[in-house]
């Protein structure tokens, strides 16, 4: 059947890359971008519940839990489509990673459990110390699923064959802070009142915090990865848009603008992922010293990844344009998490 199933494609297809295109290269940027994707979507998730600490009014958590609730286990799928797409595409960079950092992955898979679990349970009873146990909870989970993310970043990009490094810890520590400036820009949408004004003045802090720390994360970093280049152009010149970014962020909230400071915050998630892309490339994982075309699946598997993806990626998309229009709009004071 597979042998039939091959003789009716065109012979270039598993010689040729579709439309001459440089594939592997393409595929890398594509990566990127869904884990930034991940971040960003997710990372508002992530920066509603390290902002849920700042709350004791019990109406106001409501409120933000009622801000997230249709989207987090949604925004968790491009988790898996980046997970999908790594191992389709650059198996041998997959199977590097994981078997490097298996430990961690199942650090990030308990966060991302103990964030989904504790707002379920936050709910079941309105006993203090039941709710006072599962909100602690769920801050805990929404602050380590990042910094776990992030150190897994870290590694992969300084080249950690151990658990973490202190370069990867400060990638980890900077993801944590982005999140949180990420969960204020989205509650600039989704609230009103005392709850927007004052998770705003927390996100400009993580956003100064995130600057710093994504700074020293390269230049610690760069110390054990001579393929970090600080001061290169690429590297200055992302940062520096950065902050422009975050002045931009600052002022759009600060002015109300409240569309233009997501975007801003959304700018600087894509900035940091494809920060990541850029100082890794051409050596797409620098502890097996794999360049990209040597990671990178056959001609023909790379042709019919690429075939597959172009479908079912725009419905992954449609399908959250949906849910997002269907939800749109501010959380009202008394709306419920559900």
């Amino acid at each position: 059947m597979t042998d039939a199933l091959l003789a009716g494609m065109p012979a270039s297809l598993a010689t040729e890359p579709l439309f001459g295109l440089p594939l592997g290269r393409l595929w890398l940027g594509l990566v990127f971008a869904v884990f930034g994707t991940f971040l960003f979507l997710d990372g508002f998730d992530f920066g509603v519940g390290a902002l849920f600490a700042t709350r004791s009014d019990e109406r106001e958590r409501e409120q933000l839990l009622a801000a997230i609730g249709p989207f987090w286990d949604g925004n968790e799928v491009w988790l898996v489509v980046f997970g999908g797409m790594l191992f389709a595409v650059f198996p041998k960079v997959y199977a590097s990673l994981f078997s490097r950092h298996y430990l961690l992955m199942f650090a990030i898979l308990g966060a991302l459990i103990l964030r989904g679990l504790a707002p379920e349970m936050y709910e079941q009873r309105e006993d203090d110390a039941w709710t006072r146990w599962w909100g602690r909870a769920f801050v805990a989970g929404s602050v380590a699923a990042p910094f776990f993310l992030g150190v897994f970043a870290g590694n992969w990009l300084f080249g950690v064959d151990g658990m973490a490094s202190v370069g990867s810890m400060l990638v980890g520590t900077a993801t944590v802070a982005l999140t949180v400036v990420d969960g204020a820009a989205y509650l600039g949408l989704k609230t009103r009142g005392d709850v927007r004004l004052e998770t705003r003045l927390y996100g400009y802090l993580a956003q100064a915090a995130y600057l710093l720390f994504v700074v020293a994360a390269l230049i610690v970093g760069s110390r054990s990865a001579p393929h970090v280049e600080v001061f290169g152009m690429p590297t200055v010149g992302l940062l520096g848009v950065t902050v422009l970014l975050a002045v931009a962020y600052v002022a759009a909230a600060w002015l109300g603008r409240h569309y233009v400071a997501f975007v801003a915050v959304a700018a600087q998630v894509y900035g940091l992922a494809a920060l990541v892309a850029i100082l890794l490339y051409p050596v797409v994982d620098p502890v097996s010293a794999l360049s990209v075309e040597d990671a990178v699946v056959s001609t023909l598997s790379l042709n019919l990844v690429t075939i597959g993806t172009a479908f079912l990626l725009p419905i992954i998309v449609l399908y959250f344009v949906v849910l997002y229009s269907a939800f749109s709009g501010p959380v009202e004071e008394g709306e419920a998490y559900t």
